[in-house]
């Protein structure tokens, strides 16, 4: 497993003036996602918190989101640790004038702010679009809340398992009759990409214009949206009676298949990958089946067809098949569990998993930057903040910048 500290000599380092600047706010898994998909190339990113002489919620859900998973060490528990490399963190109370004076200091040097309050929220806090517009236009104001900021539902709460709920994806992920939300935080997740990629639209934009702008996902709109772009069917053409959903999507044989050791995943798509898959399981004459000769034939009786490729497969081992497969170039792997996948030798390879010493938490291990750039390598190049840690250093830094 590669140390993280080798990144450094394979980054080309930019200088202070070409880094972007992001302040974010958060709390939950969005802001780290959004600021991971970006962090890893050279920028400087200062995660804001409310200071905890002043109970509220933001700064409840920010320490305990500290304290999810293993905690090695107070306030870096496993959840955080994983998803905030590469940030500074500094702690301030907004209702005291000198600190609300400081945020607008790094907003003004900031190129990106991120948050995702309640839109009333930020209002109270005078740390609206409108508010932080007017002290640098340059600046592009993210924010991701559950519905669009022009909705009546604006500031309604919507943590993950809701958004599952109501975009219809719990719906269609049933377990013994009943719904069943995906076991992972896809909203949160996936919404945080979403958030990232636009960011780099209106940076872009920026570098035409001259002028930020604000972005806002509505996560409900956004999960609607990623679901329904192969689901929609019928609906495309306002036709919702021809229904709606992709049948080979939710077909029950759509799922890894059982072999005589343990299950394996393959897929055919063309007519060509069939007619071999058809050889491969040693039933050749269903290539020349009218039900199955094309794309639209199998489409339409995907459950049969699933259905007949599920009893040959339990008849050999996961390994016979995988050697079987290949031989017939038809797309295939083993089911990974996660003990498997921490383990697994083309991530190993690729140096996936990189361990890092940090001084509170000991030995940690952080997953490699998910894009490589030819010129601007990404690294890991900063350890997880403690709550507040580099509060002073940025006071001093923004003190000399100032001359105060």
């Amino acid at each position: 497993m590669r140390s993280a500290d080798d990144d450094r000599s394979a980054a080309v380092a930019l200088d202070a003036a070409h880094r972007l600047a992001f302040l974010q706010m958060e709390f939950n898994v969005k802001g780290p996602v959004i600021a991971g998909d970006t962090i890893h190339v050279e920028c400087e990113v200062i995660e804001a918190r409310r200071s905890k002489n002043r109970p509220n919620r933001g700064l409840v859900r920010t320490r305990n989101m500290r304290k999810v998973g293993p905690v090695p060490s107070e306030g870096m528990g496993g959840f955080f640790l994983n998803m905030n490399c590469n940030k500074r963190s500094i702690v301030l109370d907004l209702k005291k004038s000198a600190d609300r004076a400081t945020l607008m200091s790094l907003v003004m040097t900031a190129d990106v702010f991120v948050h995702s309050m309640r839109p009333s929220a930020a209002e109270r806090l005078g740390i609206s679009y409108q508010e932080l517009g007017k002290e640098n236009p340059r600046l592009v104001y993210a924010s991701a809340g559950g519905y669009r900021n022009d909705s009546s539902r604006r500031d309604w709460p919507a943590f993950d398992d809701v958004i599952q709920a109501a975009s219809g994806i719990a719906a269609m992920n049933v377990v013994d009759g009943m719904p069943r939300y995906f076991p992972t935080i896809i909203c949160d997740k996936l919404c945080g990409y979403i958030l990232a990629s636009s960011i780099g639209v209106a940076l872009f934009a920026r570098e035409r214009t001259g002028v930020g702008q604000e972005v806002h996902v509505a996560v409900m709109d956004a999960m609607v949206g990623f679901n329904m772009i192969e689901h929609l069917w019928g609906g495309v053409i306002d036709r919702p009676d021809l229904g709606l959903g992709y049948s080979r999507m939710l077909t029950p044989h759509r799922r890894p298949y059982k072999t005589s050791d343990g299950y394996i995943s393959l897929l055919a798509v063309t007519d060509d990958q069939w007619s071999r898959l058809f050889a491969a399981i040693e039933r050749p004459e269903l290539a020349k089946d009218p039900r199955f000769l094309h794309l639209e034939d199998r489409v339409r009786n995907i459950d049969e067809l699933y259905g007949i490729v599920v009893e040959p497969i339990k008849t050999r081992t996961t390994a016979e098949w995988q050697e079987q497969l290949n031989i017939a170039d038809i797309p295939n792997g083993p089911v990974n569990d996660f003990q498997s996948i921490f383990t697994n030798g083309d991530l190993a390879e690729g140096h996936f998993f990189r361990r890092l010493d940090h001084p509170a938490a000991g030995r940690t291990v952080s997953m490699a930057p998910l894009a490589s750039f030819s010129r601007t390598a990404a690294s890991l190049h900063r350890k997880p903040p403690r709550l507040g840690e580099h509060t002073e250093e940025i006071l001093n830094e923004l003190t000399t910048q100032t001359g105060a």
